[in-house]
């Protein structure tokens, strides 16, 4: 049920992306009065699992999931129809427009998932504020991993700046933040320094835990016991506090976890009801327990800012720009020859089976739909024939020298990019499949 539920979360967001993208050049070209020959969700090669024409268009469904096209008259595009192109242009076909309305028409998909995206932050913003952990409430700094320590920060630190920009909040971003930085600022047993962040750090930090590896520090409190798990059968209890472990004080939950990694015999002593009392406990090689810190040791560190409607609409459109600049900025990662991020990038079965949850999750949902719609847009005004910013492409070169491409440079442009399209997919579900076996 759980993969069930993984994949359907995935082809809805897909599904509700690629509908509304292609609806932009739909729309677009509408108002211009273009003629659109096919709109379709999922690529149709051979067959459609449905298709209905209504008016001067076919509706479809394809077989192959890899997003969706419209067909505009007179365009030079995926299906490379050069047999109408072959005939005196008409006055509703896309090459008989003036170069500014096939401009729009051509990033009409990509304004309409910015605007998607914007309105998503923006109704998230409204429902549930923004919950985040101010930098100056953690008294106790943060807590880092120790193969994440390669990057040049230690557990105890509290951050101050990442580039010299102040930070003010740990949130999810954070950690992207870290690696996508050079320098960070950090206060370390009560003196100011600026660490430069190293590439085999960054590397060690995606290798270990990925994005979400800096955590504030907390009490050593018990939250969750897991059933049939070794803290349960040793008698261990939420909301036990953790005071030593083999005769060693503890007093962070970090503490506490890399303490039962080191020893396989354990002897807690833990505060029950304002009672000492000593547990023991046998683990195996991984020092796993089955225990998870407490909630309510944290949640006193979060804050809620709450959104007005009128509050709600520039902060929705400040999330959109800067989850834009932090995806630009991660190509440097990607194409690092130290950090190799390029082996981190996840396809459709990377998605679903690392990323999507295994139970419905709104929240998920709409915060993964916002951030993918933007990385959408982001992909497609790249200017890579076959793709949107491809065609803008030749389309601002028209509008700047005032004579259009030849025929001949669109089609060759088109087959071009389409084959550098289909190699990148190619090579993205390969890397899918190599991590999923």
């Amino acid at each position: 049920m759980g993969l069930f539920i993984q994949i359907l979360t995935f082809i809805l967001i897909i599904s509700i992306l690629v509908i509304l993208h292609e609806w932009g050049h739909f729309a677009t070209a509408r108002y211009f009065k273009t003629k659109v020959e096919k709109f379709y969700l999922f690529f149709n090669p051979w067959f459609s699992i449905f298709k209905k024409k209504i008016g001067e268009t076919e509706y479809g469904i394809g077989w192959l999931p890899f997003g969706g096209y419209v067909k505009i008259a007179g365009m030079i595009d995926e299906s490379m129809d050069k047999e109408q192109m072959k005939q005196p242009p008409k006055p509703w076909e896309f090459r008989s427009k003036p170069a500014w309305q096939r401009l729009i028409i051509m990033l009409g998909g990509i304004i309409v998932n910015v605007l998607l995206a914007w309105v998503i932050y923006t109704g998230l913003f409204i429902a549930n504020g923004e919950t985040y952990i101010p930098v100056n409430k953690i008294e106790n700094g943060i807590y880092v991993d120790p193969i994440s320590e390669k990057i040049g920060l230690k557990t105890g630190d509290k951050i101050l700046a990442i580039d010299d920009n102040p930070v003010k909040k740990l949130d999810k971003y954070l950690s992207i933040d870290i690696l996508l930085g050079n320098t960070i600022t950090i206060l370390r047993d009560g003196e100011e320094k600026t660490i430069t962040l190293n590439d085999e750090g960054k590397k060690a930090a995606l290798d270990s835990q990925g994005k979400q590896f800096i955590i504030p520090r907390i009490d050593a409190i018990v939250g969750t016991v897991q059933d049939s798990s070794i803290a349960k059968k040793g008698g261990l209890l939420n909301e036990d506090k953790i005071i030593a472990v083999n005769g060693q004080k503890i007093i962070f939950w970090d503490e506490f976890d890399s303490q039962i990694k080191s020893d396989t015999a354990l002897e807690l002593l833990v505060n029950r009801n304002g009672n000492e009392l000593k547990l023991n406990f046998n683990t195996d090689k991984k020092g796993v327990l089955g225990v998870r810190p407490s909630v309510s040791a944290s949640k006193s560190l979060f804050v809620t800012d709450e959104y007005s409607f009128f509050a709600a609409i520039p902060r929705g459109f400040v999330e959109t720009y800067e989850v834009l600049v932090r995806q630009v900025k991660q190509f440097k990662l990607i194409f690092n020859p130290v950090i190799k991020g390029y082996k981190k990038v996840k396809g459709p079965i990377g998605i679903v089976t690392d990323i999507m949850p295994s139970t419905w999750d709104w929240g998920f949902f709409w915060n993964f739909l916002a951030m993918f719609s933007v990385w959408l847009a982001f992909i497609n005004i790249l200017p890579i024939p076959a793709l949107d910013g491809g065609h803008a492409m030749f389309l601002i070169y028209e509008m700047v020298s005032g004579r259009p491409p030849s025929e001949k440079v669109l089609e060759r442009g088109q087959i071009v990019g389409f084959v550098i399209v289909m190699a990148i997919m190619l090579l993205v579900i390969g890397n899918d499949i190599w991590n999923l076996f």
